[in-house]
């Protein structure tokens, strides 16, 4: 159950006590999963008979299943419970700037080359490359690696479903790389996938924080670092580091051939300019 939730629905039902009781709650919900019965009838001037009857108007069963419920909701984090001040637009505009700008150089900073090498010959060797990601920027970024990799000459193939993921993890072998793209590393599903990729001899190759699960379980680690804020309402910077690292590694892959590549992209480039024209500057395909 979202408790809060379900407390915020009903606020225009409720009595005058329980309506203080639920102003209390939304007010400092760490306050009101620690405190005693007695400590919250008080500061919400009811008696517990008022309370027992709030808590089953919210959907719990009694008093206990409340305050069980308060302690879930008390752990979601405090700065989704009391966020940051929303900033004037300006203020913002340069706020996100900065956070993009500040994660850029901590990742830059924190690379090891000798990664970053390790991984170029994991994937030379490699027969066939799959990269798995779920989630909005892991899903993003390993369709990304595809962008980079496949105008290389690196056979790589994308797969997000949580199945066939599995089923791709069943057919693999040691010739095989599986790339996973995971800004947490605690994903159930991809952890799964790759125990049972590691199970078939398939090197693993994670884009993730370096202390998490998934890092444990891959060959070679190309870390990310936490780029969260107080402020809730902006998407991550940590996405920019997952590219940076992307971007590090497909340029370390083109250089490590630079012959070949360079005709490779000479072709793409010959090709989409007599699709659709353009200047000489334009990206290629992006």
């Amino acid at each position: 159950m979202d408790i809060l939730y379900q407390i915020r629905a009903r606020q225009d039902s409720f009595s005058a006590g329980e309506g203080r009781i639920a102003r209390l709650m939304l007010d400092d919900v760490g306050f009101a999963a620690s405190a005693s019965l007695d400590e919250l009838a008080l500061r919400a001037e009811v008696s517990t008979a008022t309370l027992s009857r709030f808590a089953r108007t919210v959907g719990c069963k009694d008093l206990r299943d409340l305050r069980l419920q308060l302690a879930q909701a008390s752990g979601v984090g405090s700065r989704f419970l009391d966020p940051a001040g929303t900033p004037e637009q300006s203020a913002f505009y340069g706020q996100i700037v900065g956070d993009i700008e500040s994660t850029l150089r901590q990742h830059l900073s924190a690379f090891d080359e000798s990664r970053f090498a390790d991984a170029v010959k994991l994937l030379g060797k490699a027969r066939m490359i799959h990269a798995f990601g779920m989630g909005g920027c892991s899903t993003l970024c390993s369709d990304e690696l595809q962008v980079r990799l496949v105008r290389l000459g690196y056979p790589i193939a994308v797969c997000h479903d949580a199945v066939m993921m599995r089923i791709t993890a069943a057919s693999l072998s040691a010739d095989q790389v599986v790339i996973v793209c995971s800004l947490t590393g605690i994903t159930p599903e991809l952890l799964e996938t790759v125990e049972l990729a590691r199970s078939y001899g398939a090197p693993i190759l994670a884009i993730t924080r370096g202390d998490s699960p998934l890092a444990q379980l891959a060959d070679i680690v190309l870390p990310l670092q936490s780029a969260e804020t107080s402020f809730i309402y902006k998407p991550t910077a940590a996405r920019y580091g997952m590219l940076l690292a992307i971007d590090v590694l497909a340029t370390e892959l083109a250089l490590a051939n630079p012959q070949d590549n360079q005709e490779r992209l000479r072709r793409i480039k010959l090709a989409l300019d007599d699709y659709r024209g353009g200047d000489d500057h334009l990206p290629l395909g992006d």
